[in-house]
């Protein structure tokens, strides 16, 4: 395992991988830094049952790199980190566990900035904020901005249109057909927005709960989790875990735009991105479209203002726009084309740092790139 964690760690240009562990209160951790040239660290904390620590370890190495790109196209000042906690989220969370792991993220001395993600929530953001202020997205009674899945889905809503003007020369949502697959917080916000602007909306989820409430609430169609992949609409939104889009789900789609707010939607990115493009489907690339809860969670670090983290993250749609163009004049999958977006952001802000400044202009310089 060492051996093969550093070749990994090379390959993707990682600079740091921390593993935490307290047998007293059962905390696993894994937490991955992997580009601070543009400034700290910020990813979520995930919790989850995974299969194995290998399975962990390589969740985080992903989710860290496509965080670091995703603070480059979105045009912020941080570098890309993640944390996976290993553990069933419904009955294994304890105020003592996250404590425990803020100390861990303490001790990195804030390269490394935590916020929720899949699994935890405010409420454990807060745990982990009594023992480091090296975290964000927590209640707003403390400052922070609370949860950041509607500011997530707010940027997949305006990237969608994005994706239709792309496609259809028309941003109009009215009657456009929808497929959500999962219905956490960002899936649930989604579909609220959708439904306000006209979609037709087509849902699953493994919790028939989540599904009973959309559907009763925005009068979307119930359709079975091993269907939704192969429903006919124009557009498949992956919103639960990543991985969706593979040989088989791109075989059986009828959609003419992906565009959700998973994360490492492309099972191989650059198999499954071009087999999209081959096959006529717009893939808006997953870092760029659900940088939204991003985008609000780094507001906090500058004091949170609602109203201006929204304008930013209405942001997304140009972006996109701007991959899109990339992707037609160079003649490239768009998932390509971001990470090219990405890359040559942070080589020019490398380029920042080849002259020597004076010692108090490089003090100021870092304080004011971890403020932005």
């Amino acid at each position: 395992m060492p051996l093969e964690l550093f070749e990994r760690m090379r390959e993707h240009e990682h600079e740091q991988v921390v593993f935490c562990t307290d047998r007293s209160t059962g905390l696993r951790a894994v937490i991955a830094i992997h580009d601070t040239t543009l400034g700290p660290a910020l990813g979520g904390s995930r919790m989850w049952s995974y299969k194995s620590e290998a399975e962990a370890v390589r969740d985080v190495l992903r989710l860290s790199r496509g965080m670091t790109f995703k603070a480059a196209v979105a045009g912020l000042n941080l570098g890309g980190g993640k944390a996976v906690l290993l553990g069933d989220p419904r009955k294994d969370k304890t105020e003592a566990m996250f404590r425990s792991f803020g100390r861990f993220v303490h001790s990195l001395g804030g390269r490394y900035i935590t916020a929720e993600d899949v699994g935890t929530s405010v409420d454990d953001m807060e745990w982990v904020r009594m023992e480091t202020p090296y975290v964000t997205g927590i209640s707003r009674a403390l400052g922070g901005s609370g949860d950041p899945s509607p500011m997530t889905a707010w940027g997949v809503f305006v990237g969608m249109k994005a994706c239709l003007k792309e496609v259809f020369e028309s941003e109009d949502l009215s009657g456009v057909r929808v497929a959500i697959q999962g219905l956490g917080h960002t899936g649930y916000w989604l579909a609220s927005y959708l439904h306000d602007a006209g979609v037709r909306l087509l849902v699953s989820d493994l919790d028939e709960d989540r599904v009973r409430r959309v559907v009763e609430e925005f009068g979307a169609e119930a359709v079975a989790p091993d269907a939704i992949c192969s429903v006919e609409a124009e557009i498949f939104a992956p919103a639960a875990l990543g991985g969706v889009i593979d040989d088989e789900s791109i075989g059986a789609m009828r959609f003419k735009i992906v565009a959700g707010s998973a994360n490492n939607q492309l099972e191989d990115e650059n198999r499954h991105g071009a087999m999209l493009r081959e096959k006529g489907v717009l893939y808006a690339p997953d870092f760029v479209i659900n940088s939204g809860g991003l985008i609000n969670v780094a507001n906090e670090l500058e004091g949170y203002n609602r109203e201006r983290a929204k304008r930013q993250v209405e942001t997304v749609g140009g972006i996109l726009e701007q991959i899109f163009a990339i992707s037609r004049r160079e003649d490239i999958p768009t998932h390509e084309a971001a990470n090219r977006a990405a890359k040559q952001r942070i080589r020019d802000m490398a380029r920042l740092h080849s002259f020597w400044l004076p010692r108090g202009e490089i003090k100021r310089k870092s304080a004011r790139s971890a403020r932005e």
